[in-house]
């Protein structure tokens, strides 16, 4: 299943859970994302022919990040760019969600393994913002927007 998250004619995450099938290839993202999610099946002995990866200078204006959860179960609450909160969903284990516009928050139901994607290079500031947040942790604070901070 495909779950879209949209809010105000804005699509804020795309989720593709576990059990997604599909034949074939299909990309869920509109082409003018910068981060390109796609799904494709293909039977033994298809042959997808060397390829060059492009070098093309782009403007990234919106740092999208992709989510692929190994195992557990997470807690995805989502707000727009004005702190309001739209919605809470949970993923599991195999799901994958694109993250793609406003602010988001994490709660660990179960232990998680995650793997991240996000666009690069990797900013300076990133470091003092993941020390805020290592902050945060400690002190548990929850929904406090006080860390949040544009990065530039």
């Amino acid at each position: 299943m495909i779950e879209n998250i949209i809010h105000n004619e804005v699509l804020f995450a795309i989720i593709i859970r576990a059990d997604y099938k599909n034949d074939g290839i299909e990309f869920f993202t509109p082409d003018d994302f910068s981060q390109q999610l796609g799904y494709m099946t293909r039977r033994k002995g298809y042959i997808i022919k060397p390829h060059l990866l492009q070098h093309q200078e782009r403007k990234v204006s919106c740092s999208q990040k992709i989510l692929v959860l190994k195992s557990g179960k997470v807690r995805i609450d989502i707000y727009d760019r004005e702190k309001n909160y739209l919605k809470s969903t949970v993923i599991s284990g195999g799901d994958i969600i694109l993250l793609a516009e406003g602010i988001h928050g994490f709660e660990m139901i179960e232990d998680a393994e995650i793997i991240e994607i996000k666009q690069g290079p990797y900013h300076p500031l990133h470091k003092i913002k993941l020390a805020l947040l290592l902050l945060n942790e400690l002190v548990n604070v929850e929904r406090d927007f006080s860390v949040i901070q544009p990065i530039l």
